[in-house]
């Protein structure tokens, strides 16, 4: 490891934002006087005119991240968790993840999705949001958008699309606080891992005890119950899913929903338990085998 801990981030406002909080969390668990920031540039930020689905999913995030920690360019990478593949490579560790933020989506261009005019334009990138969207509302009209929040919010501004989703937590780590109407849980289940920031070092590599050190230990134990659901589920880009984890007085409760890609079939549930991978294969199970095959087809792969 270099004397000057070194974080891999990708390039975006909203990564940047993160990596300085990881890097600050650092400084102040280990008494450094700086930790750099390395920005890599990834496949997911150069191509921005398709869904990510059809070019490679997340790794498109993480490969060239991935290939820096490989090769010892830094010590460790920051990632928004929602963003990681399931199955990551056993060189690879999870080694830490930040206190989450706040789990919902954003409405941006209407106070509801009731609200919106009739046969409105709606951008997103997301399988999920487009599902949940038009299960709640069939005649509204879904076109891709990507981009990072402001170039989002650009194209919201110039009429390009009446609305959009963005995370909370992103919004609120870029304080746009007021930007957008919260949507309630209880009606628009968020992405797994949704406001959670993690750290992966190298498995084995001096730097994962020194990450390990700003874990919080109940974000992570969520996130990695929302990340077996997905594992189980056999979740791929195309797979519209919500799930949500909750820690309360030592027991979890995992609530999920799978939709097909309309919105027209949807089924729902959750369990309780203590967390973790045992949790994540139960649900899983028990919402493939409730499922329409409408749905089932859209999973296991």
């Amino acid at each position: 490891m270099a004397n000057t801990f070194r974080l891999g981030t990708r390039g975006s406002p909203l990564a940047l934002t993160q990596a300085g909080m990881v890097r600050d969390a650092l400084m102040a668990a280990h008494g450094w006087d700086d930790v750099e920031i390395v920005v890599v540039r990834t496949t997911g930020d150069r191509i921005q005119d398709r869904a990510l689905a059809e070019i490679g999913g997340k790794a498109l995030w993480t490969k060239e991240l991935d290939r820096a920690l490989l090769a010892g360019e830094v010590d460790a990478c920051v990632h928004s968790m929602k963003d990681v593949e399931t199955i990551r490579p056993a060189e690879i560790a999870i080694a830490a993840m930040l206190p989450r933020a706040d789990v919902r989506d954003r409405l941006i261009g209407a106070e509801s999705i009731e609200a919106l005019p009739q046969g409105a334009v709606v951008g997103t990138s997301s399988p999920r949001r487009r599902a949940q969207l038009l299960r709640r509302r069939p005649d509204l009209r879904i076109v891709l958008l990507r981009g990072n929040v402001d170039s989002r919010l650009g194209k919201l501004a110039a009429g390009e699309v009446d609305a959009t989703l963005l995370a909370a937590a992103g919004l609120q780590r870029l304080e746009r606080h007021d930007t957008g109407t919260p949507l309630s849980v209880d009606g628009t289940l968020p992405a797994p891992s949704q406001g959670a920031v993690g750290i992966e070092t190298l498995a084995g590599g001096p730097a994962r005890k020194f990450v390990q050190a700003i874990d919080c230990t109940a974000t992570h134990l969520c996130v990695r119950t929302e990340r077996a659901l997905l594992a189980a589920l056999g979740a791929t880009c195309h797979s519209p899913v919500g799930a949500l984890a909750s820690w309360q007085d030592g027991t979890m409760t995992l609530a999920a929903e799978l939709l097909d890609e309309d919105g027209t079939a949807h089924i729902a549930g959750s369990m309780t338990g203590a967390g973790g991978e045992t949790l994540g294969m139960a649900l899983a199970a028990d919402l493939l085998e409730r499922a329409p095959s409408s749905i089932r087809r859209l999973f296991g792969g």
